[in-house]
């Protein structure tokens, strides 16, 4: 499993799942990402998840195949 973390600026408090996949190079477009997170094949914090629009704070982290990112 491949871990990878992603370090909001200081002024953010959260990101959306579909927007933490599409910055982190998962998927090339955002569609993808909302497709991907829909079909059940994103976990947050080790449960599936289909919001695309959850709110991703430091400390979640989100699992697509075998790579993990946490929000830092």
């Amino acid at each position: 499993m491949k871990n990878e973390k992603f370090t909001l600026s200081a002024e953010e408090e959260y990101i959306r799942l579909c927007d933490l996949l599409k910055i982190a190079g998962t998927f090339e477009t955002g569609g993808q990402s909302k497709l991907a997170i829909q079909n059940g094949q994103v976990l947050v914090n080790g449960v599936v998840c289909t919001q695309r629009g959850k709110k991703m704070h430091r400390g979640d982290k989100a699992t697509y195949q075998n790579t993990t990112f946490e929000v830092c």
